[in-house]
């Protein structure tokens, strides 16, 4: 989400009731939570009890009451390599908390770690070597660090965590990024008077629970979001480089970062109606990038617009289509899973796009979950995030609203 004086979040809490079709009881918020008891909530005739779908059963759902959060924000995911277990990541305005979400008949939520000083509205965590690195904008909050191993002892869930380490040599952070092939932590959206100008801090995290600075880039000043990769597409004079791709408020920035002690700028790209350059995330073939910008919607009108650059050669990057969708929704975060590209769309809730045809232009809408049913208007309410690379297929989603959603593909 971008951090702007004119957006006020209003944290909503939304009520729901036993649905007709004999599916999961879905209690309100304030009753203490939700713990599925019957199963899933099928998607039948466009609605899964109360929630509006298509394509997308509602595994279960666990309540921010529950979490003792007022919001919710950021969403990632971590499978247990020893047991397959699969666990939700989710941020909260005061914490992160830990879900198992196996058992699609009872979700488990674990335990939390609150934040490491005062709660805010911005969270981000990333996973790496079986540790959460996690990072928020409140002051001073540095980086935590959590041994995710430790989820497989639970005995008195929940739990109040601790962290295992947590690095302060940033302060504030809006988001975090890793590349788990080169084992280094990006955290961005930093203070904007440091070192690098709230760009992007490269840390080593060879040992995971003490990480150490090696550099970092600002010249093209704040960094929202990224993504960093080590390339492996079209273009070979950067094959095998390690690329960050940022959104950078009003540009889109790629820089490669292979040698940490001399990073440099590979090109910058600006686009038409530009509000905000949020988020964006390459296709598996690294040929594509999907970006998202936040507030075009409010500025210009645009049903959530969502920009396709070709990085076939990197040095000269154009706009190869954009797709509009089918609500007046502000997108937010989005990633891809082979050919679908999952949007986080605020309260048009989670979109999937059929990515096959990008080639050719061709982008379609092949299913979503809202939950958000109240309006599908351009307001900063509903889903903040989505993961959809469980291998169960299970997909989670963050609702600034209403907490966690676990959902499925129907059958």
């Amino acid at each position: 989400m971008r951090k702007l004086s004119f957006i006020a979040i209003t944290f909503l809490v939304m009520s729901c009731s036993n649905d007709d079709n004999g599916g999961t009881n879905m209690p309100n918020d304030d009753d203490g939570g939700f713990i599925p008891s019957t199963g899933i909530t099928p998607c039948e005739n466009g609605m899964a009890g109360i929630y509006p779908c298509n394509g997308y059963d509602l595994v279960g759902r666990i309540s921010l009451n529950t979490f003792q959060a007022n919001s919710g924000n950021d969403i990632w995911g971590w499978t247990d390599p020893m047991t397959n277990r699969e666990y939700a990541l989710v941020g909260l305005n005061n914490g992160t908390a830990f879900v198992d979400i196996t058992d699609e008949e009872n979700l488990v939520y674990l335990g939390k770690l609150p934040t490491a000083t005062s709660s805010s509205s911005w969270r981000d965590v990333k996973v790496y070597q079986n540790h959460a690195y996690i990072v928020s904008e409140a002051a001073n909050h540095g980086m935590q660090i959590f041994d995710l191993t430790r989820l497989r002892n639970v005995t008195n869930a929940p739990e109040i965590f601790s962290a295992d380490g947590r690095y302060t040599g940033i302060g504030n952070a809006h988001n975090i990024v890793i590349n788990e092939n080169t084992g280094y932590a990006y955290p961005v959206g930093t203070a904007r008077d440091d070192a690098f100008n709230g760009g992007v801090h490269f840390l080593n995290l060879q040992d995971p629970e003490n990480p150490s600075e090696d550099g970092g880039w600002g010249d093209n000043g704040y960094t929202h979001d990224a993504q960093v990769i080590t390339y492996n597409g079209p273009d070979m004079d950067y094959s095998g480089s390690e690329i960050f791709i940022g959104a950078n408020e009003d540009q889109v920035v790629l820089v490669d970062i292979t040698d940490k002690n001399n990073p440099f700028e590979i090109a910058t790209i600006q686009y038409g109606n530009i509000g905000y350059t949020h988020q964006g995330w390459f296709t598996d073939d690294q040929r594509y990038f999907i970006l998202g910008d936040e507030t075009d919607e409010i500025n210009f009108g645009f049903d959530s617009r969502t920009l396709v650059f070709d990085f076939s050669d990197l040095d000269n990057p154009i706009l190869h289509t954009t797709y509009l969708g089918t609500t007046a929704a502000i997108d937010h975060n989005g990633y891809v899973k082979g050919n679908e590209f999952w949007l986080a769309n605020y309260t048009a809730g989670a979109r999937v796009l059929d990515i096959a045809g990008i080639d050719g232009r061709a982008i379609n809408e092949v299913g979503f979950f809202d939950t958000f049913p109240s309006n599908n208007t351009a307001g900063f309410d509903g889903v903040w995030s989505v993961y959809p690379y469980f291998t169960s297929g299970k997909i989670v989603i963050s609702d600034i609203n209403s907490g966690l959603f676990v959902i499925q593909k129907s059958n």
